[in-house]
């Protein structure tokens, strides 16, 4: 009864169920390893926010090049840790990072070098300020950088990708990411090659800035995803079987439908 499984016609339908079946769980499968490195992103957000804090060379290369080079980046499993470092800013080099978002408001993230006694440099999200009356993008008033030896204590940041063009306006630098490569490229020193976003400050920071809090990935998406794909292809072969046991029973001349009930059926002839 299954014969015409093996016609030419079904054998292409097979092919096309597998080869769309196999496509989906592939597609699972990726959304899985995205799914475990979200996750993975996400466990480090919330260790860097419970551990204490360990020294910035503990946790990132020294920068060893020229003025204006950028070090090494962290270990990927060296990302949100929460470090410790003490230097003085160098308030000549502010960097202004537009378009940021805190609670709905588009403002500025303030970005300023800190200078350790080795001569090397790392880059201090110091916080999120609103713009100056006239728009988003209108250049705000920075409150000033703490004078002398500071003591800062954050967590570290990969360096920004995407838009990282830097321009020099007002005697700031700006621009629409925290590209350290970037950034050292327009700094007269080494930088570290990450960037650390601001927790607590030795003397405080001014309470204008707000704390930039860092995002869990959302990754219980990605789970849905992979659920989403791995079912489809399960109903694409359950498909192709219903399918095809639907054409075999036509072949044998069954079908789902069931004899009238003569007595019902007022046309039916009645035997005497």
């Amino acid at each position: 009864m299954y014969r015409f499984l093996l016609t030419p016609r079904w054998l292409g339908i097979l092919v096309l169920a597998l080869a769309a079946a196999t496509v989906m769980v592939l597609l699972g499968n990726w959304q899985l390893d995205r799914y475990q490195g979200r996750t993975a992103v996400n466990e480090r957000i919330d260790a860097g926010l419970r551990m204490d804090p360990v020294p910035l060379r503990e946790a990132l290369p020294t920068p060893t090049g020229s003025p204006g080079t950028v070090g090494a980046p962290p270990a990927q499993e060296r990302t949100f840790t929460r470090v410790t470092v003490t230097g003085r800013y160098d308030t000549d080099n502010i960097v202004l990072v537009r378009g940021r978002t805190v609670d709905g408001r588009v403002g500025f993230e303030v970005v300023t070098p800190l200078l350790l006694a080795d001569g090397t440099a790392v880059l201090v999200d110091r916080g999120w300020i609103p713009p100056a009356p006239g728009g988003a993008v209108a250049q705000p008033e920075v409150p000033p950088a703490p004078a002398g030896e500071v003591t800062v204590e954050g967590r570290l940041h990969a360096s920004e990708s995407g838009d990282a063009k830097v321009s020099r306006r007002a005697g700031r630098l700006e621009g629409r990411r925290v590209s350290v490569p970037q950034l050292a490229g327009e700094l007269p020193y080494p930088v570290y090659g990450a960037y650390v976003l601001l927790d607590e400050q030795t003397p405080a920071a001014d309470p204008t800035f707000r704390a930039v809090s860092i995002g869990h990935a959302n990754n219980w998406q990605n789970l849905g995803y992979v659920v989403q794909w791995w079912i489809f292809a399960a109903m694409t072969l359950v498909g192709y079987g219903w399918v095809a046991r639907r054409e075999a029973r036509r072949i044998a001349g069954v079908t789902d439908e069931r004899p009238r009930d003569r007595a019902a059926d007022p046309g039916a002839p009645v035997s005497s």
